[in-house]
């Protein structure tokens, strides 16, 4: 019961700060949707550091484990936002930012993953 609750309490925490970031960020006419994009660098950075600082440090507490990962990282990130902020731009035929948006995307947050990872080892 505590794991679902840490979650919970995570994933709210999460998405009311993915809002707010959607919200300071909503009137910046940037060519790429810039909310969606730094949340989910930054979540793809922390939860890199939390699952290798998790095997490194082996009393990690689970449920923090679980309040981080799942919980917040899962509420903060957002995949179907991108997915949609894509089909905008093909709807829009704008193909161009399409593939620049999608193509920096993943490689940021796979980069930045990976420097969460190398962080962690790092302490």
């Amino acid at each position: 019961m505590l794991k679902l609750l840490a979650i919970f309490t995570g994933g709210g925490i999460g998405a009311v700060l993915r809002f707010l970031v959607g919200f300071l960020c909503k009137n910046h006419n940037l060519t790429l949707p810039i909310a969606t994009f730094s949340v989910n660098i930054v979540g793809s950075f922390i939860i890199g550091f939390i699952l290798t600082y998790s095997i490194v440090k082996t009393d990690f507490s689970p449920t923090v484990k679980l309040f981080l990962t799942v919980g917040f990282c899962g509420g903060l990130t957002t995949f179907s936002t991108f997915s949609a902020e894509c089909l905008d731009y093909l709807a829009s035929g704008k193909v161009t930012e399409f593939l620049l948006y999608t193509l920096l995307s993943v490689t940021v947050c796979v980069v930045a993953a990976g420097l969460g990872a190398y962080s962690a080892k790092l302490l």
